[in-house]
């Protein structure tokens, strides 16, 4: 694998040769993560492209527009410190969550869990085989959560697939005690309405709150019926986690008839997908409140009350969102980054067709105070560097890179890469630092590129879907602040408040 360190930002006009209107809509149709199998299915399918778009590809690579095949660039502001490829995990790699010097990845096979201590030289400890896609995985004292959106024939880890419209299968939240993070052991689980795609812990003292994101109800599925228009709330009791319950379903967006009363999607909104539950939430304990991204629509509520969350409001982009997928407030809680995964991530959308406003991340403000305040958009933010179109990129999973007075994040964009960029200017946010690799095939779409890229304690994580851990060191001195900034955990959908949380410099 070769690397190449530059600083050109590369505006590229791939993807020209593709018909704009015959592209969105095929991405409109796209579900979420349609491409990725539930662990036990075939390996992931890989898309074709016409030879046009194959040969357009090439040609990028022969004139140095885009990386060669498996090919590193990235901004002179960062360096590659490592790469940790898949082992035992061989399914697609999915989020992180930290706690003290571990990292623990999930994967669409399990979870695995690096020492991080050194981290040029991050270490497995423990791998955990239990399949079930998404294994999205978030922690809290000696507990380890993990997400399961695929219906299985039971909630032990040696479950195979089984079809939703069986009542006996199961999909929900396994619990791990992580006491020993060289054997965790499995100790419960909870059964959840649609599963669990994603989910937000809300921790208290003796209890924690998980907030689970689950969508796409169907008649036939007798564990998934529709309207299906709120979140569920699991009550986990720290010391007796084998009680862990739903305690609540709380409705979120109240309406009449089947569909309840979320954006409707076609053909009313023919490219938005209709709201059928939340993809996913993040919390802000210390403001009390939650952003939710929720398919067709995106809501600010109040968690005052963790078992009982009150929306605040809602808005939606009915021109360029196609799938409200994630949300990060800023530090100051004056502020919601909102991301569209156009094409479910499985798509080719960072391209000259597809244009800059879709695929995108929503910037909006918070104006007003209580139970009052509104969301209003101010601007979209795209990655600058236009990628082939066998690469499958658009905006993902993110978080903040503390620093006071400035609101910057790091994201990353399956593979476009991994995008450090500036949003203190809400109307006018700007990128100042990347890292990505080459299309890993010229000739057709293979799924890859960072799923979640995080800051922590004075690096970037990034848990590439197929080249594995990735960690990042960013010099330059409008981040520099953050490396003060030490952690003792970091779940980036319950965000912490940075600068009074935590021991830092700047106090």
């Amino acid at each position: 694998m070769t690397s190449l360190r530059t600083t050109r930002t590369r505006r590229r006009r791939l993807g020209v040769a593709t018909a704009a209107a015959g592209l969105l809509a095929t991405l409109l149709t796209a579900g979420p993560a349609a491409a990725i199998p539930d662990p036990g299915d075939a390996p992931p399918t890989q898309s074709s492209v016409t030879s046009e778009q194959a040969a357009e590809a090439k040609a990028a690579i022969r004139s140095g527009e885009i990386p060669g095949v498996d090919q590193i660039v990235h901004s002179a502001n960062i360096t590659h410190v490592a790469n940790i490829p898949k082992d035992a995990l061989q399914g697609t790699n999915s989020d992180l969550a930290f706690q003290g010097r571990y990292a623990f990845a999930g994967n669409y096979d399990g979870f695995r869990i690096f020492d991080i201590s050194n981290p040029k030289a991050p270490k497995t400890v423990a791998q955990v085989l239990c399949p079930g896609s998404q294994n999205d995985v978030s922690v809290s004292g000696n507990l380890l959560f993990l997400s399961t959106d695929s219906s299985r024939s039971d909630d032990s880890c040696a479950s195979t697939t089984q079809p939703a419209t069986e009542k006996s299968s199961w999909e929900g939240m396994k619990i791990f005690d992580i006491s020993d993070v060289r054997n965790p052991k499995y100790v419960a689980s909870v059964e959840t309405a649609c599963g669990s795609h994603t989910h937000t812990l809300v921790p208290e003292r003796r209890d924690v709150y998980i907030y689970v994101s689950s969508y796409s109800p169907d008649a036939a599925f007798p564990d998934c019926q529709p309207p299906h228009d709120g979140i569920s709330v699991i009550k986990v009791p720290r010391k007796a986690p084998q009680r862990a319950a739903v305690v609540n379903f709380p409705v979120l967006f109240p309406g009449e008839g089947p569909d309840g009363g979320g954006n409707p999607g076609p053909p009313t909104n023919p490219g938005v997908r209709k709201t059928t539950g939340c993809h996913d939430i993040t919390v802000l304990p210390s403001k009390d409140l939650a952003a939710g991204a929720c398919m067709g629509d995106g809501i600010l509520f109040s968690i005052k009350d963790p078992a009982n969350p009150k929306v605040i409001d809602r808005v939606q982009d009915n021109v360029n969102f196609a799938f409200w997928h994630s949300a990060t407030f800023n530090q100051k809680a004056n502020k919601v980054v909102y991301t569209d995964e156009l094409g479910g991530g499985s798509a080719a959308t960072c391209n000259a067709a597809v244009g800059p406003n879709r695929g995108a991340n929503g910037v909006y403000d918070i104006v007003g105070k209580g139970d009052h305040r509104k969301l209003v958009f101010r601007s979209y933010f795209k990655i600058p560097r236009h990628q082939a179109d066998t690469e499958n990129c658009v905006a993902h999973n993110g978080s903040l890179i503390p620093v006071k007075g400035k609101d910057l994040m790091v994201q990353g964009w399956y593979q476009g890469g991994v995008s450090v960029w500036d949003f203190t200017d809400s109307a006018k946010p700007k990128e100042i630092a990347y890292f990505e690799r080459g299309p890993l095939s010229t000739d057709v779409i293979r799924s890859g590129g960072s799923w979640s890229a995080y800051y922590y304690n004075g690096h970037i994580y990034s848990n590439d879907m197929a080249k594995g851990f990735d960690v990042l060191r960013l010099d330059d001195r409008r981040t520099d602040p953050a490396k003060r900034i030490r952690m003792d955990a970091l779940n980036v959908q319950t965000q912490p408040d940075y600068f009074d949380d935590f021991d830092n410099d700047d106090d």
